[in-house]
């Protein structure tokens, strides 16, 4: 694990940041399959507006980095402006909406799978676009990973989980995943492109501004018209308090979660907050067939391990390169 030097201290920061990590995104991920899934209230009514989520939670995030702000980073001058991040928060308002949608067509673990294939469209642009070449060991990162997804994909899955699904229509949601994965791409890259063009950017300034653009884009989306989805999804929260609360506790595990992760970096590296959340994906699925009866075939789980055996040979590389890289630098 990356830091800066030893100590018990440290060790107990590092677990205090996993716990929270994994408690809020395994929390988030349970919620957000019940929203998708369960039948509220005695006229047995699903929330079908689950894009709703995304606005909810750019509300609760845009206020959280707002105290975070002003209670712990003055805003410095020398930063991103806030009209900045128009332009990511195009894709990334986009992007998340297709992965939440995917749920009313695959199970939460098909969702976690696919979009843990992250490495396959950015290895995809990189070598098609920039001409990059990678090594042996990463396309075989990528194979582990695309075939694992893949075989999850083709096999059948059990009828007490498809029963469970608004819509079941595998394509549909398998391609809802990979355009949230390709959006994603653009989201990070611009990002990376602000960060670099103005680097006295904090965590929270991007926080506060994407989730600010994220609020615009979302509202006119649904409540630009007298008949907007975010009405119905009000209206549906009035009649069954019981999905406001799950919507309400899904937007604070996403704000408590992003803390966690900032602290994570900050203080580890993003090497070390990588190997965290790829390992709470996993847990995240263990959780999904036990709590949530989804459950999976042994070839299924095989394709589990396949996926999640290619993500951490992916980390190891990156943690073998990097103390290539302090060997050469002492």
């Amino acid at each position: 694990m990356e830091g800066r030097g030893p100590g018990l201290g440290r060790v107990l920061l590092l677990g205090f940041c996993v716990a929270g990590i994994w408690s809020a995104y395994i929390t988030q991920g349970v919620l957000q399959e019940t929203l998708s899934t369960k039948r509220f209230g005695p006229d047995g009514k699903r929330f079908e507006h689950l894009s709703f989520l995304n606005f909810a939670q750019a509300v609760v995030c845009f206020i959280w980095s707002l105290m975070m702000i002003k209670l712990w980073s003055p805003r410095s001058k020398g930063g991103a402006p806030w009209w900045s991040y128009w332009s990511p928060s195009i894709t990334n308002t986009i992007g998340p909406a297709m992965g939440i949608e995917a749920l009313k067509y695959i199970s939460y673990p098909a969702q976690v799978l696919a979009k843990s294939s992250k490495m396959i469209p950015v290895m995809l642009m990189g070598t098609l676009v920039y001409g990059i070449k990678y090594t042996f060991s990463e396309y075989v990162c990528t194979l582990l990973v695309a075939g694992g997804v893949s075989a999850f994909a083709l096999l059948k899955t059990s009828s007490k989980t498809i029963s469970k699904l608004a819509h079941p229509n595998a394509p549909l949601g398998y391609g809802l995943c990979f355009l949230n994965l390709a959006l994603d791409g653009f989201t990070n890259a611009t990002q990376d492109s602000l960060t670099a063009r103005y680097p006295k950017t904090t965590a929270w300034d991007i926080m506060l501004g994407m989730n600010l653009w994220g609020i615009i884009y979302n509202g006119l989306y649904m409540f630009g018209w007298s008949h907007g989805i975010g009405y119905e999804a009000i209206q549906f929260c009035k009649e069954h308090p019981e999905a406001a609360w799950d919507i309400f506790l899904f937007c604070m595990c996403g704000a408590v979660g992003q803390n966690f992760i900032f602290m994570t970096i900050s203080r580890f590296g993003s090497l070390t907050n990588t190997t965290i959340t790829t390992t709470r994906k996993f847990v995240s699925i263990v959780v999904s067939s036990l709590l949530s009866g989804n459950p999976l075939s042994a070839k299924q789980w095989g394709c589990v391990f396949m996926v999640f055996g290619g993500l951490a040979y992916q980390i190891y590389l990156k943690w073998n390169k990097q103390q290539k890289k302090k060997k050469k630098s002492k």
